[in-house]
């Protein structure tokens, strides 16, 4: 059945030519933007897009799909715009902090999907370490902060949630195991490694010394997480980092599961003046 998210990835993909881009645009997975193109198709019985080498492009039948579907979103947009005045969020700014991997990961599907049905409402992004973020937080300078592993009294919106995983050298000697069977943290402390901290005091060596193992040989230490993979590639060391932080291209890489497996989790919790903004519950509600 075809809703109005559809309706939003067609647009995206048809102005971006590429897939990829469109569904984060949208705040969808390649894969479910992918299966949503699909389903499309599938109800029309007739493509909407033919996918050449470098970019995607409409059919002429795609091309009067287009149209149409551009005039019923712009009419959607009118009525929220209509109920948005009504509740007083016409206008209004939103200042969100986070630290820096979940800023360039999962914050900006949400905060366009936002932004896009609510463009009165200017959604403002900081960069901060955790530290940061809960300092900002406790002091009400902003109304909204991405918090790690939130505690259950907190009342966070949960966002995401991954695991972390070893990345090695391709050639490493542990990398002859299977990536199922792992490596575990045992494995890994005697090896040179590469500490990507992601602005976060929860990372490789805090979870190691959570499990009674000293990492013994850090050579450098990043606050980058993509920063880890390319030193890895160059053979300076071993890492641990967020799934969700792997590179597009993983030549030269060996990624690992971790054992044991573990996750990290991260959600917005309000300031107290994000509890009392009428644009802040509005954006946690559509989440």
């Amino acid at each position: 059945m075809m809703n109005l998210s559809h309706w939003r990835l067609l647009a995206a993909v048809a102005d971006l030519r590429n897939i990829s881009r469109a569904a984060q645009q949208v705040g969808l997975s390649q894969s479910g933007a992918s299966q949503a193109i699909a389903q499309i198709e599938a109800s029309l019985g007739a493509p909407l897009f033919v996918r050449e080498r470098r970019e995607v492009l409409l059919t002429a039948l795609g091309e009067q799909v287009l149209q149409h579907a551009r005039g019923m979103l712009a009419e959607l947009d009118a009525i929220r715009a209509l109920g948005d005045a009504a509740l007083g969020l016409h206008a209004g700014r939103i200042r969100l902090a986070t630290f820096p991997s979940v800023l360039a990961t999962v914050l900006p599907g949400l905060v366009s999907a936002f932004r896009r049905r609510h463009p009165g409402i200017d959604v403002v992004a900081l960069e901060g370490s955790d530290e940061e973020v809960e300092a900002w937080l406790a002091e009400d300078t902003i109304e909204l902060g991405v918090v790690l592993n939130p505690a259950p009294q907190r009342q966070a919106v949960i966002i995401g949630r991954d695991a972390w995983i070893a990345l090695l050298p391709a050639q490493h000697p542990l990398g002859r195991r299977s990536s199922e069977q792992g490596v575990s943290w045992s494995d890994l402390a005697d090896q040179p490694f590469v500490l990507a901290t992601g602005g976060c005091n929860v990372h490789a060596h805090s979870l190691a010394t959570q499990t009674g193992v000293t990492l013994n040989d850090i050579r450098v230490t990043v606050r980058d997480l993509a920063s880890a993979a390319v030193l890895v590639r160059e053979g300076l060391g071993v890492s641990v980092i967020p799934e969700s932080a792997l590179p597009s291209d993983q030549r030269g890489l060996r990624v690992m599961q971790l054992q044991p497996t573990t996750y990290r989790e991260f959600g917005l919790v309000c300031s107290k003046a994000g509890r009392d903004s009428a644009a802040v519950q509005a954006f946690l509600r559509e989440l």
